[in-house]
């Protein structure tokens, strides 16, 4: 006898098609507004969505937001395991160059913003804990590559103990700043000088 039961279910085709629906509205509007953009009223308007199955999927506009820019965030593929660092940080740097150029203008600006300080008077509101999540979740995307690489021990031995987030503030600023300044981004050439002079002064630190 053939066994037909099943170790898990297959998500309702219909909570998938409202799921797409209200991810491409709210992603439109913050590629096209920004944050500020995406509320409810808008996402549920644009997408035809009810308010109250929007809430199965998000339980509030932070979440929302979130999962709009994560779909609008280009992803970064994976680097080599193996290799000299320097070639592996110039790899990094031309993956993150091409979703630079790719990204969205107001996703690119919550880029910055994420690998930024914080805003703000330090008063505490709906649009700082948004952006605030948007903070994170892009620290994560383009840490998430190369904390692997500075966690190897000949990585390590080479230029010390390394903060993943401030060494890609660092690698990555100038690429996201040309973005934003309507500059041409970083060649080859000025990407591979950003890694040498970053190695050089971690080298420099480390050893003496």
């Amino acid at each position: 006898m053939t066994d037909t039961s099943r170790t898990g279910r297959d998500e309702d085709p219909r909570r998938q098609r409202s799921r797409s629906r209200l991810l491409d509205a709210a992603s439109n509007l913050l590629s096209t507004g920004g944050v500020d953009a995406v509320t409810i009223e808008a996402v549920t308007r644009a997408s035809k969505v009810a308010r109250t199955t929007l809430y199965r999927h998000f339980p509030d506009s932070t979440a929302l937001i979130t999962a709009a820019f994560e779909k609008l965030l280009p992803p970064l593929p994976p680097l080599a395991e193996t290799g000299p660092l320097r070639a592996r940080l110039i790899e990094l740097l031309d993956h993150i160059t091409a979703s630079v150029q790719d990204a969205p203008l107001h996703t690119t600006i919550l880029g910055w913003l994420a690998l930024g300080p914080g805003r703000g008077t330090g008063e505490v509101d709906d649009a700082d804990d948004r952006v605030d999540s948007l903070r994170l979740r892009v620290v994560e995307h383009y840490v998430a590559p190369v904390a692997p690489i500075f966690a190897e021990p000949a990585v390590r031995a080479e230029i010390g103990e390394v903060d993943p987030a401030a060494a890609m503030l660092r690698l990555a600023g100038p690429l996201v700043f040309a973005r934003l300044a309507g500059l041409p981004v970083p060649g080859p050439d000025d990407r591979a000088e950003i890694i040498d002079d970053f190695l050089d002064g971690r080298r420099r630190r480390t050893h003496g």
